[in-house]
């Protein structure tokens, strides 16, 4: 196990949610797609306090509707218990090279999001999947009455109708939607 700095080249694909079993195996909610997929990718870093630590994952398998997973240095319970809540994240360049227009989430998260008539709208925080399609989380400060100032979120539908360009390297995603949303 080594240190790992949380850098731009790391993706979260997954985090770990519970223990199994009595020798350090934890139980993994995989964001990968599908959801073992996540065991393919090694080393794993490891969220723990404020930074990351390398581990390299011994054995994983499908355990019901769960991924099981254990880890070099996590050898009982309790050491497993230390990782419960973890963020588990892999170097960006493991993951399958996408088509033209396409990014992985993480590549979104940060961006500026701007409206057609210029608008600043916010920073992509998160997204999440509603089933019919992604949704951006689209956070900005906005002033308040007593001095302080309160967070806007935007919830934006993360469709082609909607999102008009990402550009990776200016960090802007330009939008089809109002500001008073």
């Amino acid at each position: 196990m080594t240190a790992a700095s949380p850098v731009d080249g790391l993706v979260t694909v997954g985090r770990i949610v519970g223990l199994f079993g009595l020798r350090g195996w934890v139980k993994v909610y995989s964001y990968c797609r599908p959801p073992e997929a996540i065991l393919h990718y090694k080393p794993w870093h490891v969220q723990v306090d404020e930074g990351w630590c390398e581990h390299t994952l011994l054995e994983g398998k499908v355990h019901g509707r769960s991924i099981v997973a254990s880890l070099e240095h996590c050898v009982d319970r309790d050491q497993a218990r230390a990782l419960v809540g973890a963020n588990v994240a892999v170097d960006l360049a493991q993951l399958p090279e996408l088509l033209s227009g396409e990014y992985y989430w993480a590549q979104l998260q940060g961006l500026q999001v701007i409206s057609l008539s210029g608008d600043h709208l916010g920073v992509v925080s998160y997204l999440f999947e509603t089933g019919a399609n992604d949704v951006m989380v689209v956070e900005s400060e906005m002033p308040g009455t007593d001095r302080a100032k309160r967070r806007h979120r935007r919830l934006i539908p993360y469709i082609r109708e909607v999102v008009k360009a990402v550009n990776l390297d200016t960090r802007v995603i330009v939008v089809d939607w109002g500001a008073d949303f």
